[in-house]
Parts: structure tokens; sequence; C-alpha cells
């Protein structure tokens, strides 16, 4: 697919190209607008609905300090309006044809998507093309999503279970913007104005810098046409450009030196991370990464399951996991256990990932941890909405769409050694400890590595 990268045709015709023809899917099928947007499709007519998303280049980590949370904050408020339509008009049109629509924010993009019936994808397009590209950003708007937003913040601080991955990521990550919240805090989202997110929505949502991409029972060429007609005219619309390339590595990324964070509350259940920085995801490890994930904390048969839950009963979850980004990621292990049991949990944990470190992983665990990712990622693929996703996700953060056949190959390819290499690496870092619980900072005063 990155093949094509850059290339609008000549004159600024658009540029169609087949990229895939999937025996588990349909058709896949890739142009690019004069403008440098890319549209992408899947089509399977097999199905009697469509989903439709527009994934955007900019994320948290795009923010400076005092900008944190605008992402979160604009993905919100492009739902309250344009010039065309009123927040319930957006909401209404949808939903009197049976349809969904909602959007989410990362650190690295933000997606708005909708799932409708075939023959409601017209009105979808047209819609969500809408108000990504014209939305008028009311002053009144912004202060009624403030609001929410503030009490959004103020719901994640009370779910402790979500609350402590957060504070790992500033823990590995210190000030770097991938330390950040998504959301912002109060003291970023309280002062910023309808100017700064603005400035941020026009400046960061170009047609170069966005995706669309749609599965389900659909023609190509009618995608296109009622794409184009939905942007005509809007800043979506602009001068011939290319498309915008993978985002580049930063040099910048640092991690903070390994040590403790911890969140004093009241909470029945202690919650715990142990985690360290991972590996970026255009590295060719991630194939043993997610057989090495499996064999650790991925599943019931895991290492850290078995003896943690099923051998001892000291914790109800416990889960291995991993991140990955442009140019680095974060590997993690997460239990929730009683107060009292924390520290043989993560005594018990350690000693499962420096085991694995030193020893490597058995032969029946490379099959279990293989057919565990292999199932993950076809299962996965089985409704229009994450077929959609992985148009989406090809196209944006790896500039090319593996095929599942090649995909299943590259994992079935992974061996014993490639895995124990990386567990050695990997495992062996000096690792951060979040802690969410009734505890204070003196508890765990040393760094968890």
């Amino acid at each position: 697919m990155g093949g094509v990268r850059g290339a609008s045709g000549p004159a600024g015709r658009a540029v169609t190209r087949v990229v895939d023809s999937d025996p588990l899917g349909g058709t896949v099928r890739r142009t690019v607008l004069p403008s440098g947007l890319r549209v992408l499709t899947e089509a399977i007519p097999t199905m009697r609905s469509v989903s439709f998303g527009i994934w955007v280049a900019v994320g948290s980590r795009d923010e400076t300090g005092p900008q944190a949370g605008v992402s979160h904050f604009l993905e919100h408020l492009l739902f309250k309006g344009t010039r065309k339509r009123s927040a319930l008009d957006i909401s209404a049109a949808i939903e009197a044809v049976g349809g969904e629509t909602n959007a989410f924010t990362t650190k690295e993009y933000t997606c708005y998507y909708a799932r409708v019936l075939d023959q409601d994808l017209p009105l979808a397009i047209d819609v969500m093309c809408d108000l990504v590209a014209d939305s008028v950003l009311a002053a009144a708007d912004v202060e009624t999503e403030r609001g929410v937003i503030l009490e959004e913040i103020a719901m994640h601080d009370d779910e402790p279970g979500d609350e402590v991955h957060d504070l790992l990521a500033k823990a590995v990550y210190g000030d770097h913007p991938l330390g950040r919240l998504i959301s912002g805090t109060e003291e970023t989202i309280s002062p910023m104005s309808r100017r700064q997110i603005q400035s941020f929505y026009r400046r960061r949502y170009t047609a170069p810098s966005i995706v669309i991409a749609a599965a389900g029972n659909l023609e190509h060429t009618e995608v296109v046409k009622l794409v184009r007609q939905a942007l005509h005219g809007s800043v979506l619309d602009g001068e011939p450009a290319a498309p915008a390339p993978l985002r580049p590595a930063d040099t910048r990324v640092r991690t903070s030196r390994p040590g403790s964070v911890v969140e004093h509350k009241e909470t029945e259940q202690a919650h715990v991370v142990l985690g360290c920085p991972g590996i970026g995801r255009l590295d060719d490890r991630r194939f043993a990464l997610g057989v090495l994930n499996n064999v650790l904390g991925g599943g019931m048969s895991s290492r850290l399951f078995q003896e943690i839950r099923e051998r001892r009963g000291l914790a109800y979850s416990v889960y291995s996991y991993s991140s990955q980004y442009a140019d680095t990621g974060l590997f993690a292990v997460y239990a929730g256990c009683a107060p009292g049991k924390v520290d043989e949990v993560l005594e018990l944990v350690r000693t499962e990932l420096a085991q694995v470190a030193a020893h490597g992983v058995t032969d029946a665990e490379l099959a279990r941890g293989k057919g565990m990712a292999k199932g993950s990622y076809v299962l996965n693929l089985e409704d229009t909405g994450s077929r959609m996703s992985r148009l989406a996700k090809g196209e944006l953060l790896f500039g090319d769409l593996l095929p599942v056949d090649e995909l299943l190959a590259r994992v079935d390819a992974v061996s014993a050694d490639e895995v124990n290499a990386l567990a050695a690496d990997l495992l062996a870092r000096p690792m951060s400890l979040a802690v969410v619980g009734p505890f204070g900072p003196d508890d765990f005063p040393a760094a968890a590595g």
C-alpha cells in the first residue's frame, strides 16, 4: 500500500488501486484524492451493514503541556453542531435509521465512526464528513462540554482499576506527552479557550492527515463519490497535496528512572501495575511480543494467571499487556488483590518474569501462544467495525495493509529463539511500579525493578 503514498494522479486526479483480496473478507481498494485524503474500503457483499470511519492522525501526544486534553475536547465538540446540523440533528439522523455513531481519542490518532444498514451509508457519510469538516465550535458548546469533560475526568478518578494504568504511563514516560492523560486534567481543561481549540482544529485536521475507511456491503466507487460530494467546498477539499507520511520517531522520548508511584485511596482492593518501556509498532519483534505476552499473562492458561489466581487464589484479575507507539512502547503486568497480599503478588510476578527472561518458554507454551495470537487476529475480524478499523490502522499507523494470510504466516514463523531473545531483553529491564490503594509513598520506597 505504501508504494503509492503521496500520489494523487496527473492533473490532481484521484488514484485508485486494489490493495488486497481477502478470502476471509472482501476486496480492499484504496483511493488517494487530490487533496491527499485517503479512502479505503473493503467490500463484503454478505453483510447487510456498513461501518464508516474518519481517522485523523492526531492524538494527545501531539499536544503541548498547556494544551493537554485538547484532542479529546475537540472530539466531544465536533458532535455539537455544524453550519448545516445541530447536535440533535446529528444524533437523530443516525438513530432514526437504527444506526450508531461515536468517537474516541488515543495518544496518536482520533476516530469518528458510524455503523448503519447498507442502504443508509449515504446518510452516514454525509453526516460524519459534515461534523469532522465543518464543526462550528460554538462558545456555549465549549462551556457545556467543558463541564462534561471535567465530570468524565472525575469519573475516571473514581475507577482505580483504570487510573493505575495512567499512573504507570506517567511513571515510565514522565513529562513526555505519552505520560499524560488523554483527557487532560482539571488544570488544563478549565482554562482552555475556544480560540485554542479552534486553532488546533484547523491546524491539525487537514486532508493529508485523514484516512476514511469503510467495510461492509458497499461499492468503492460509490463511497469515493459520496465522500467527495460531502466534502466539496469544505476545508478538507483544498489544494492538491500528498498524503502525510507515517508519524516519525521522536528522538526526544525519554523514559524516567524506574521507581514507584502510589495514589492513596481507601479502596477494598489494591490495584498494581508493574511495567517498563517496550517496543515500537514497526519493530519486527512485535509478532514475537504477541506470543510472549500470551504465554505470560494473555489468558487463563498463562503463567501469571495459573500461578497467582488458579494455584494460590491471590487475585481475581491478573494479566499482562503491551502498547505500541510509533517509536516506543510499554509492557506491563496488572493485578488486583487484597491490600495485604500486594507484596506476595508482586514477588510472584517478578519471579515469573525473571524465570522467563532467564530460561525462555517451553515448546508447548510457544505453540499455545501462537494459536492464541492467530485466533485473536481472525476472530477480531468477524464484524464490519473491526474490518473498518483494520483498514484505517494499516494505512495510518503502518503505511501498509498486511493480508490476513500473511499476518498469520508471520505469527507461525515466530521461533522459540526469537521469543526467548525478546524475553531476555524486555523482561530484564528495570520496572516501574504504579499502585492505587490504601498505601502511602513510603510503603513502596525503592525502585520496583
